[in-house]
């Protein structure tokens, strides 16, 4: 592994981004899911628990799954959280209402993904409306007591509450005010959407390099060890007692740590949205470091584990001051 080329420098000082028209290279995304949530407070059970502990009306609450333990309908929930998860990590942050950024060179292969889940996610659905008559059956046996038919919608009522929904939107530029309120209105305006703008792209930029900060600082950690052998004794298949060198000092790690690293090699990229020369630096030095290293090289070599931790300590000294 060649060491004199890996090391990235002169870039440890806060990016400032100067707000750049990115209207042309980013777009705004918009994911909602909407799920049932299978839960309702039980009025009466709560009251009871409440009077029976002598307490003061409304401190405890009784909430009941009307379907008990339904692994259709956890399935749902499950893949609308993971849906969730994958939507951040292919997104940059934007506003506090649920819109994100998307970068134009990530548009169809995000467009893809969450199509794909789109299509997923509506037949866990309908599996789900599949079993629910029987679930509720169930139900009345699990719940005992707290069982109220009145509780249960009927499954097509129940289908409409379920949604999963992209919604696609232009990046507005902080000229684009057309409306009539006086020039001195709308200068004012301008002004206050600039730096809206300017902070939202801050921070949309902020959160890549935080990302890699984890991935590689998560690397870091775990080629942080050194070898130690230790002759163990075992029993084989054959009942056989037998001797081998064991690595006691040895960090387990999966093989997505390299992956991940390389993911965030394509972030750097295709979130770039501003040109930021840094972050097109950074990439390219990762991607030259990391190149035709794998797991399986890094558990079995030491020198080698060892020049690649301090690769990526190089690269984690040259990130932007964002107090991580």
């Amino acid at each position: 592994m060649q060491t004199t080329n890996n090391v990235i420098t002169g870039y440890n000082t806060e990016p400032k981004v100067s707000a750049p028209s990115i209207a042309s290279s980013a777009m705004l995304v918009e994911f909602t899911a909407s799920v049932w949530t299978g839960r309702k407070k039980d009025k009466r059970a709560s009251s009871d628990v409440t009077q029976r502990a002598q307490a003061k009306t409304g401190v405890a609450n009784v909430s009941k799954k009307l379907l008990g333990d339904c692994a259709e309908l956890d399935a749902v929930q499950k893949f609308v959280a993971n849906v969730r998860n994958s939507n951040t990590g292919m997104t940059m942050p934007w506003s506090n209402m649920g819109l994100r950024l998307l970068p134009t060179a990530q548009y169809f292969k995000y467009h893809e993904q969450m199509t794909a889940y789109q299509n997923e996610f509506w037949r866990l659905v309908d599996t789900f409306l599949q079993v629910y008559n029987d679930a509720v059956i169930d139900a009345q046996l699990k719940l005992g007591d707290l069982f109220n038919p009145d509780e249960y919608p009927s499954a097509d009522t129940l289908r409409r509450k379920f949604g999963f929904r992209l919604n696609y939107q232009p990046l507005p530029e902080s000229g684009d005010f057309r409306i009539d309120v006086g020039n001195e209105a709308t200068e004012q305006m301008r002004t206050q959407y600039q730096e809206f703008y300017s902070a939202q792209l801050q921070n949309a930029m902020d959160d890549v390099w935080k990302r890699v900060y984890e991935k590689l600082s998560n690397m870091s950690d775990k080629l942080d060890y050194t070898d130690e052998y230790v002759e163990e004794v075992y029993t084989d298949k054959h009942g056989n007692t037998r001797t081998r060198n064991k690595n006691v000092g040895a960090k387990t790690f999966r093989d997505s740590l390299v992956s991940n690293v390389h993911d965030m090699v394509e972030l750097l990229n295709v979130c770039n949205v501003t040109g930021d020369t840094q972050m097109s630096a950074m990439a390219s030095k990762l991607d030259e470091a990391l190149r035709g290293i794998t797991p399986d090289a890094l558990r079995e070599d030491a020198h080698l584990r060892a020049e690649t931790k301090r690769v990526v300590d190089d690269a984690i000294k040259a990130l932007p001051s964002l107090d991580f």
